[in-house]
């Protein structure tokens, strides 16, 4: 289906507006808009976590620039489940309207109150729960219980004058769940007989042949890791892998070991899962991080974040030797995580680190210690089978994943020309029974620093990776403006630049002989010279280092 530039016309009366600002072409700040009847309905609304070339961002927030003149026109964003790739942006959207109200499962609603009291916002909440249905605006919704790799899980049917859609939402088919809630094939089934015209379909493992495997079979290594290990044991995962964690639980549990929380949104997350009951702990098993250094070390489980090698994550922090836990010979680490595309050489930064510290790291690649939350090919097929969709929406995923969907979807009979393959920003219209693409808005990456948020710019990471890679140049010259020349030699300030006490002498000439030429055309003004000499020593640099250092020229008049 072909790809236009241009801005979508107006909505007709009788049609779906699909309109995805994040989540297509990466992992990451999920975000899907509809409309219909002029309001708007969000599901999810997440975060993407940056990679090494976008240095100094916390994270990174869907584009939402397109709706902020019709904020008023929301009726509810619906979260399909916890993870931080759905949830992550909510706080920054409520900041813009904090009465929207925000529909999600029990677990979801919990883990994002706990998330904006950080941010000092009290939201609008309705709870839904599998099997229930609700109205909002134009929109009737259903929820359907979805299995992932966090409990409470939900794929969303709505349904408008327009048509039925139904949102997978990030799903498997887990046959042997932890948690005895299995994926609503039957639902999905009794949808397909209604006739669903348009369906949103998690992508991550497309291009995986066969069935994700079921999380009851990595009990046996993660039990081996705690019966082999004779000193500590450390476990990093996602701080919203509830399943993950209740398996790390039961086997510190069987072999005598007490476990201990580490890091801000691990404790955060483990109290409210806990609290509702999501989380079986035994009696006296979770101890306070404190208590851990009056234990024998053979019955100590540590859990931590950090298992995407994030360099402010308690795990980056001990194999670099920072942070209060020190990691020694004959720990064991276990990752009990996928790995996500674009943190490769981080998280293979880490697993060195604590190599180099004596410890024994396993990890997916050398044991079965983690399974993916997402359907693999086998299973998607299966859903294509009974839901018989008119049309299909391939979404959560890489370019690859995307593609591997829609060939998927159109292997089982779906039209080619009924599955497009959008990018982000790109806007589909449901009309009439048939999608089709009708324009496009325009959408960036929006990066949080801080307290900063949008204020960050690519141009400002490029000068940071410049700052990283190449150093820093400060010139300070006194210049006599009536004669355009040098009153002494020019101050050099160097950062991450190697040099000695000669190295800068021929980039003074280079000053000297384009200040002459600017005296001669009767340039004065203080920035057009700073302008001049940050020029010249550009290309001094490149010309003599093969280096682009940031040069920083500051012109004083004598």
């Amino acid at each position: 289906m072909a790809r236009t530039s241009a801005p979508p016309p107006p909505l007709a009366p009788d049609a779906l507006r699909v309109t995805a600002l994040g989540g297509l072409g990466e992992i990451g700040r999920n975000m899907t808009v509809f409309e219909h009847d002029g309001k708007l309905l969000i599901v999810d609304c997440g975060v993407l976590f940056p990679e090494e070339h976008q240095p100094g961002v916390d994270v990174i927030l869907p584009d939402w620039t397109s709706l902020r003149s019709r904020l008023a026109d929301i009726v509810a964003v619906v979260l399909t489940h916890g993870h931080e790739d759905h949830i992550g942006g909510v706080p920054y959207l409520l900041r813009e309207r904090p009465d929207i109200p925000i529909i999600g499962s029990r677990l979801t609603l919990s883990l994002l109150r706990a998330k904006l009291v950080e941010h000092r916002i009290v939201p609008v909440t309705v709870e839904v729960a599998e099997g229930q249905e609700l109205t909002r605006g134009p929109f009737d919704l259903e929820f359907l219980a979805v299995n992932h790799s966090i409990p409470d899980g939900l794929a969303i049917a709505i349904r408008t004058a327009a048509g039925l859609v139904l949102h997978t939402g990030d799903f498997k088919m887990d046959q042997f769940p932890l948690d005895g809630r299995i994926t609503d094939l039957r639902g999905f089934a009794r949808l397909g007989e209604e006739g669903v015209d348009l369906f949103l379909v998690d992508s991550t493992n497309a291009d995986v042949p066969g069935f994700t495997t079921a999380e009851r079979d990595l009990a046996p290594a993660i039990d081996e890791v705690f019966r082999t290990t004779p000193r500590r044991v450390v476990v990093s995962s996602f701080a919203s892998h509830v399943h993950r964690i209740q398996q790390v639980l039961d086997a510190a549990h069987t072999h005598g070991r007490k476990v201990a929380f580490v890091g801000r949104s691990m404790v955060r997350n483990m109290a409210v899962a806990t609290e509702l009951g999501y989380l079986k702990v035994p009696p006296g098993l979770v101890v306070d991080i404190k208590r851990m250094d009056r234990m024998p070390p053979n019955q100590v489980t540590l859990v931590c974040t950090g298992s995407q090698g994030e360099p402010m994550a308690a795990l980056s922090r001990m194999a670099s030797g920072d942070h209060s836990i020190q990691v020694e010979e004959g720990d064991t680490v276990l990752l009990a995580s996928s790995l996500i595309p674009g943190n490769e050489n981080a998280i293979y930064r880490v697993i060195n680190g604590l190599t180099d510290l004596g410890a024994k790291v396993v990890h997916k690649g050398n044991a079965k210690v983690h399974v993916s939350g997402h359907a693999s090919a086998g299973e998607l097929v299966y859903c294509y089978n009974i839901v018989q969709p008119a049309n299909v929406l391939p979404v959560h995923g890489e370019a690859r994943h995307l593609r591997a969907n829609a060939e998927l979807a159109v292997r089982t009979g779906v039209d080619r020309a009924r599955v497009p393959i959008a990018a982000n920003g790109d806007v589909i219209d449901l009309q009439d029974g048939r999608v089709t693409v009708t324009g496009r808005v325009e959408v960036h990456n929006i990066y949080v620093d801080g307290q900063t948020v949008g204020g960050v710019t690519e141009a400002s990471l490029a000068q940071r990776r410049t700052l990283g890679e190449e150093g820093v140049i400060t010139i300070v010259a006194l210049i006599d403006t009536d004669t355009g020349h040098l009153a002494e030699p020019p101050d050099y300030i160097a950062h991450g630049f190697e040099h000695d006490g000669g190295t800068f002498t021929p980039a003074t000439t280079a000053i000297e002989r384009s200040l002459a030429g600017a005296a001669e055309r009767g340039v004065k003004d203080i920035e057009e010279l700073e302008r001049l000499i940050g020029r010249e020593v550009q290309m001094w640099a490149q010309r003599t280092y093969r280096r682009r250092p940031v040069v920083i020229p500051v012109v004083v008049e004598a």
